[in-house]
């Protein structure tokens, strides 16, 4: 297909994009995607899907394109094994680069959805195992559960990165103290201007000093939320520092433009709106880089 690849995508790694094969409609397959990134000299992407795991797609993705990093992980919603360790040692010893908490199982995306006037959870033409209730990540007492706690060990102990999903954000207060704790040296916190779980600005400079990583993601500017305008995301990224976010898309959906198209896109709004291009490489190539663990 025939689009405008940004030149600051050269180099850059996407760290949040959906493609298909999904059971919801994707805008393109993994191998469309992957031809994408590599027109426009992007040095990688991580696959992300929320009913089930990216870690195998990834791995044979990667050995057609190994001059590419193509990398995937796990998200613990229920259908994909929830808060297990037994699944999460797996995907970890399969390759995961990311451990993503629960995102359409979180009890805060149901919350979020049924007052929205839908009703409606997720946009899908096939039915998916009951929801009730939603997952949390801590119990009545405010604590972690047992088998959360299991999860971060095993972040820590291969040094991947721990990203929050979907959770409400006093579960991500909690999580993110008790995986320093832990030890845990690169938590992703994600989409905090998205309305589904939305962050204060206060919260998101508490979560800097943490030493978090925040994506700013484009699909929280688009006509499905229109959560924050362009120039209110530039301003936010000048206050936390680019050095403490990463440019995403949360793409992938069959209405919105090819993710890496996207993400050209967002760049220059970004740069329209006053980020310079230094900023942009250190949110788009070196953040994400440094938290995959990349020395080239």
């Amino acid at each position: 297909m025939d689009y405008f690849f940004h030149p600051l995508l050269e180099d850059a790694i996407e760290l949040h994009v959906h493609s298909s094969p999904s059971i919801f409609p994707r805008r393109q397959t993994d191998w469309e995607l992957i031809e994408d990134v590599r027109r426009a000299k992007m040095a990688g992407v991580v696959l992300k899907a929320h009913e089930g795991q990216t870690y195998d797609r990834a791995t044979l993705l990667g050995e057609k394109y190994p001059d590419l990093h193509i990398y995937g992980g796990l998200v613990c919603n229920a259908f994909s094994g929830g808060l297990s360790p037994v699944v999460v040692d797996v995907a970890i010893q399969m390759g995961a680069k990311i451990i993503w908490m629960p995102t359409i199982s979180a009890e805060q995306h149901q919350k979020f959805y049924s007052h929205r006037s839908t009703g409606k959870l997720f946009n899908s033409e096939k039915p998916l195992p009951h929801l009730s209730g939603g997952i949390r990540v801590v119990n009545d007492e405010g604590k972690l559960w047992p088998e959360v706690y299991e999860i971060l060990y095993l972040i820590a102990e291969k040094d991947i990165v721990l990203a929050t999903g979907h959770l409400a954000p006093y579960e991500v207060e909690v999580l993110v103290r008790e995986a320093k704790e832990i030890g845990i040296q690169k938590i992703l916190i994600q989409h905090v201007d998205l309305g589904i779980a939305k962050m204060s600005l206060d919260m998101q400079k508490k979560l800097v000093c943490q030493g978090c990583i925040l994506e700013k993601c484009y699909l929280a500017c688009g006509s499905g939320f229109h959560d924050i305008s362009l120039r209110s995301m530039a301003d936010s990224i000048r206050e936390l520092g680019a050095d403490s976010c990463v440019l995403v898309t949360d793409y992938g959906q069959a209405h919105n433009s090819p993710p890496v198209q996207a993400l050209g896109e967002f760049i220059q709004q970004m740069m329209d709106n006053g980020i310079s291009e230094r900023e942009i490489e250190k949110m788009v190539s070196i953040n994400p880089r440094e938290l995959l663990a990349l020395s080239s």
